[in-house]
């Protein structure tokens, strides 16, 4: 199995997966303000990036 690497120009802002096996994502959130308690935002959803 080789070790997966990122792409060129995008090492900053790549997280590593493993191919075939499965992860999640956590969001954390630091002195988060009305909007996230009453429910009126939330996070966008994940976009891939070629």
């Amino acid at each position: 199995m080789t070790t997966p690497t990122p792409p060129e120009g995008k090492d900053r802002n790549w997280v590593q997966t493993i191919p075939s096996k499965s992860w999640f994502m956590i969001l954390r959130l630091y002195g988060p303000l009305k909007p996230w308690f009453d429910k009126t935002w939330r996070p966008g959803d994940i976009e891939l990036q070629e």
